[in-house]
């Protein structure tokens, strides 16, 4: 799974002009992608994570501040670039494979207690936010390797 995460002054998605999920901060704005390898215990690690990361003003985390996350779900996120003027999408999971995980992500953020609004998984979303900071990170799990 990767994540971009944003800490937001405030942040919605709009599906056919109709609000459907939106976050008044400070919280967190999460692009989410799924890969074919991911698992459920993939999503619920990566959302304690993200729930636990401080990067919230003073250092804290959304769980300290009990700060509120918008998740919209971003195949686009495993995008081949290599090659070409047109991306791939195959590392991305196909729908029956990522929604379910989606939905696991999210599941596991209102488990740890985080208040959480989500896009429209599969649909043509219009994502609006108003980055604090600016603070953008990406996130994957399992975490990739340390350089060396």
């Amino acid at each position: 799974m990767r994540a971009v995460v944003q800490r937001v002054g405030e942040a919605s998605v709009t599906v056919g002009g109709r609000t459907v999920g939106a976050v008044e901060g400070p919280g967190l704005l999460v692009l989410l992608g799924v890969t074919h390898d991911d698992t459920e215990a993939y999503a619920h690690r990566l959302a304690e994570r993200i729930w636990n990361l401080r990067i919230m003003a003073e250092e804290r985390s959304c769980a300290e501040l009990d700060a509120p996350i918008l998740v919209v779900s971003q195949f686009t996120l495993y995008a081949d670039t290599r090659k070409g003027r047109r991306p791939g999408w195959s590392a991305a999971a196909p729908r029956p494979v990522s929604e379910p995980l989606v939905e696991s992500f999210v599941a596991a953020l209102r488990d740890l207690g985080a208040r959480v609004e989500t896009g429209e998984f599969g649909a043509m979303m219009q994502v609006s936010s108003i980055n604090d900071g600016p603070v953008t990170l990406i996130l994957d799990q399992p975490p990739l390797p340390p350089l060396r």
